[in-house]
């Protein structure tokens, strides 16, 4: 899951529907797996959504729409609400999703999304509207996330926006580091700090 990250552009998947839960991203009988393994997780994301009950794939389902692809999910307000399972974040990236782009997320799983590698882009409700009309209007609709100067445009209208991020998380994904990653690279200054308080 740990990969550098700095411009990506790419066509979306459009998910147009609010207060999409944790149990729907990843339902709770998956959390008994024993592995994090992302093939396991991205298989099962959105699993009673996407599968019918005999296993079959819904073909009402977007992920099952060859039309749309990309590795940008264009989500509805409040996304990732309810639980705060990680597995939900290990789902989205397993699947091979980068950036998660909604007009809210919930804290915490905007937090598991950052921790393994998938930007949630926050944007306004109006520029939420805009992109979903955009890519219902043409599926090869391209979006350019810039996480270095924080900017995420629709190239089909040339509109954009800006969007928060914390800034040691941008230092981290930008870096392709996770937190160990970031304290071991910074032991050297670690050891001077404890040497100071001795």
């Amino acid at each position: 899951m740990k990969q550098k990250f700095n411009i990506i552009t790419s066509t979306c998947v459009p998910l147009p529907l609010e207060n999409v839960d944790t149990d729907q991203i990843i339902p709770a009988r998956f959390l008994k797996a024993t592995t994090r393994e992302e093939r396991f997780f991205g298989d099962n994301l959105f699993r009673d959504w996407r599968y019918n009950a005999d296993g079959t794939p819904n073909p009402d389902f977007v992920l099952n729409n060859p039309a749309y692809s990309g590795c940008i999910l264009v989500a509805g307000k409040n996304f990732g609400s309810g639980s705060s399972r990680e597995h939900a974040a290990w789902a989205i990236a397993g699947y091979g999703f980068r950036v998660v782009i909604s007009s809210f997320f919930a804290d915490i799983h905007k937090n598991n999304e950052l921790n393994n590698f998938v930007l949630p882009v926050q944007v306004n409700e109006d520029f939420l509207a805009e992109l979903f009309q955009s890519i219902q209007n043409d599926p090869s609709t391209q979006i350019k996330v810039d996480l270095p100067n924080q900017t995420v445009t629709n190239l089909s209208t040339g509109r954009q926006e800006t969007f928060e991020i914390n800034a040691y998380k941008k230092h981290c994904l930008i870096n392709g580091l996770d937190d160990i990653d970031f304290l071991v690279q910074n032991q050297d200054k670690t050891i001077a700090w404890e040497q100071q308080r001795k």
